[in-house]
């Protein structure tokens, strides 16, 4: 029997390679995106169109209105900021930072995963190359996984061990680039920027854009988006 996993899928760079990890370890791939109210709402394009080039068993765009409580610059009128140095980004935690989102996603992706059976879930979060991010941790991933197995009927009575997934965790962008360039990633199709032109343009300067470029100038690669944009 094949086994399933739902794959929260964002359109970024980190998403996109998971959900290619998920399926190359023969899982399954059912894809949860989320229209929140962020400012970078191109990247649920690029989901859709990476869920349908990958063939995932089914994608599935949720929308939650988080401009509701605000608090972020993505899901407020706060500027983004822009203009760090690659080395300044992970000090302390950043107004792009969206209250409990992680939390939020993962608990319907928690949901989503009882109905199917499946007892994996696949998250991009990172601790290596990241925005300061509290609900990107390992032991914060390790907690949710503790919760998600006492908090479904199927946990408890013993038809579920949920598992959740974070293989970029512990990875640096670079090494993530170069695996999901292993497993045919287009990174040209995805994006990172928290505030992109409305044709979808990263503006790279940007926290997000910054890491993204430092990932491929480690590995000594043009990024491909820029190339894209740049024709």
């Amino acid at each position: 029997m094949t086994k399933r996993a739902v794959c929260l899928l964002s359109g970024g760079l980190d998403s996109t390679t998971v959900l290619a990890i998920a399926q190359d370890e023969g899982y399954e791939v059912f894809a949860l995106s989320f229209r929140y109210g962020q400012r970078h709402s191109v990247e649920l394009e690029k989901a859709t169109e990476f869920a349908r080039a990958r063939g995932v068993s089914k994608h599935v765009i949720l929308d939650l209105d988080l401009r509701s409580f605000g608090g972020s610059a993505l899901t407020a009128d706060i500027p983004v900021p822009k203009g760090h140095s690659v080395d300044d980004i992970s000090a302390g935690i950043p107004i792009t930072y969206v209250p409990a989102r992680n939390t939020i996603f993962l608990s319907l992706a928690l949901g989503w995963a009882e109905v199917l059976g499946a007892q994996d879930i696949f998250v991009g979060v990172n601790a290596m190359d990241y925005s300061g991010y509290p609900d990107c941790r390992p032991e914060y991933i390790e907690a949710f996984e503790h919760l998600g197995n006492l908090a479904t009927k199927a946990g408890v009575e013993g038809r579920q061990r949920l598992k959740i997934r974070a293989p970029l965790v512990k990875m640096t962008k670079a090494d993530i680039i170069r695996r999901g360039m292993e497993l045919g990633v287009d990174y040209a199709e995805t994006t990172s920027c928290y505030d992109p032109s409305p044709q979808g343009a990263p503006c790279k300067q940007c926290d997000s854009c910054l890491l993204r470029a430092k990932g491929f100038a480690e590995l000594g690669l043009t990024d491909p988006l820029d190339l894209k944009f740049s024709a």
